[in-house]
């Protein structure tokens, strides 16, 4: 039973951590299934998003507008990203790494430190981890979940215009793509600068959920965000078809992330151990579509070519 209660108690703070996350994992979904570029900006981007929203709070600036301003310095990133790609021909995940490297650098220089606390209680924040177990308005849940999904609608319609299936059209075949006359660098670099623009904001939205940035907050992002597509997928995979709701399995695929790290967590794991945990979910996941490829599908292969086989023998 103090298992359980303790799991439950801590299953709301999972859940928006989730959310959170859900959001950054968007970005990466971008990247990694729409552009089908390896891009590892995000460890770097994530940290600029929540160095700029925490800055400029302290300095007085209205929250909205500084998710605003981190959604344009997370693009800002996925430019330079993106111009080292396809202006100076660097593979794209150098060029991510080259970007991130840059960025800590950056960041330091926003933050002034290697971080900076930002609190509720003197600060008028659209979300904090404090209020995460509270039944009015002030819970966070109630607010990520709206965000996530205007983020979600916002870019359902944007991917149905012109420009945004001249991108999905890029990372689906660049050649066929640039046949049809679209210009595939500048969908590249817009496809890298939406990314980078949606981890920043949930950068921003991190920072001020734990009550702080750090330079080193973005550390393993790429991993999280990686484990959270991949957990939509096999799991909702077959379920959800339309793009909004392949967005949707995202976001979900990071709140059961976060569960299922409280649940191992609860069950004793050291937490010096949870880069490893990650590394191990995320390569299960990965593998399961490979195993049932080859195993289950494979057998009933088989099965059907030995009843093949068997029918024409028989006649």
């Amino acid at each position: 039973m103090g298992f359980l209660s303790a799991l439950l108690n801590s299953l709301p703070g999972a859940v928006a951590q989730g959310l959170v996350w859900g959001i950054m994992a968007i970005g990466v979904y971008i990247t990694f299934r729409i552009l089908d570029v390896a891009d590892l900006t995000v460890d770097g981007s994530i940290a600029t998003g929540g160095a700029v929203v925490v800055m400029l709070i302290r300095g007085g600036c209205n929250v909205w507008l500084a998710l605003l301003c981190a959604f344009l310095a997370g693009m800002l990133a996925g430019m330079v990203t993106g111009l080292f790609h396809t202006l100076c021909g660097i593979p794209a995940i150098l060029s991510g790494i080259l970007t991130q490297l840059s960025l800590y650098s950056i960041n330091l220089r926003i933050l002034g430190a290697a971080n900076q606390a930002i609190s509720v209680d003197k600060y008028d924040l659209l979300v904090s981890q404090r209020f995460v177990r509270m039944l009015d308005g002030s819970n966070p849940l109630v607010l990520l979940v709206i965000i996530s999904v205007v983020v979600i609608a916002i870019l359902y319609w944007f991917f149905g215009t012109e420009l945004g299936s001249a991108l999905r059209a890029t990372g689906s075949n660049e050649n066929m793509a640039r046949a049809q006359g679209i210009n595939t660098n500048f969908t590249k670099v817009l496809g890298l600068m939406l990314s980078n623009g949606m981890v920043a904001v949930a950068g921003g939205l991190l920072a001020q959920y734990q009550g702080f940035a750090d330079v080193k907050m973005g550390q393993g992002a790429i991993v999280i965000g990686l484990a959270a597509v991949i957990i939509g997928e096999v799991i909702f995979g077959r379920i959800f078809r339309n793009f909004a709701l392949k967005l949707l399995s995202v976001s979900l695929g990071a709140v059961i992330y976060y569960m299922v790290i409280q649940i191992v967590l609860r069950l004793g794991l050291n937490t010096d151990d949870l880069k490893l945990l990650t590394a191990v979910v995320v390569a299960i996941f990965l593998a399961v579509p490979y195993w049932k490829q080859k195993y289950f599908h494979g057998k009933s292969r088989t099965n059907a070519v030995r009843a093949e086989i068997g029918g024409s023998k028989n006649a």
